[in-house]
Parts: C-alpha cells; structure tokens; sequence
C-alpha cells in the first residue's frame, strides 16, 4: 500500500499521480504500485520543488511502514529509534 500527501503543488504534479494512485481527497493518494515504479513517482515528484511530498509505503519495520518527505510541509515528521513521529511546529 502507498499513500502520498500533497501540499502546495502544482496540477501537472498531481495529474501524473493520478494516472497510478486514486485520489481520495485533494492532495491524498493512495493505491497499490510496485516499489519501482512507487520510486519513479517519488523522484518526478521531488523535482517540482514548490510545495511539499511525504511518502508513505509498507515495508517490514516495526511500525509496518516507511515514510520519505520532500519539501516544506505542515508537520515534520522525525525518526526516534525506528519509530516515525510527526512532530507539530
């Protein structure tokens, strides 16, 4: 399962994420893609620096995910010890 969260972005950034994942809400995607091509989008997201990205993917951790961001986002997200936080401004 990957989820991405979009903040600030521009249209064509979202039309390419939309052609893979659903878009459930404005600027939440979320679908089931292979770890290749969930890197491919990542990296043609993280180019547009405008905004802010964070990835967030199933893998075998003990929280059972993975989480990558980019840019400037609302919440910063923190690795304490193998455990994500979100950490407020």
């Amino acid at each position: 399962m990957v989820v991405i969260l979009m903040e600030r972005v521009s249209s064509s950034a979202r039309g390419e994420l939309s052609r893979w994942l659903v878009e459930v809400k404005s600027g939440v995607f979320v679908g089931r893609i292979s770890a290749v091509v969930r890197e491919k989008l990542w990296e043609r997201i993280c180019v547009p620096a405008g905004g802010g990205a964070t990835l967030i993917y199933t893998t075998n951790t003990e929280q059972g995910f993975t989480v990558k961001t980019n840019g400037k986002s609302r919440y910063r997200i923190v690795d304490l010890e193998g455990v994500f936080l979100a950490e407020a401004p």
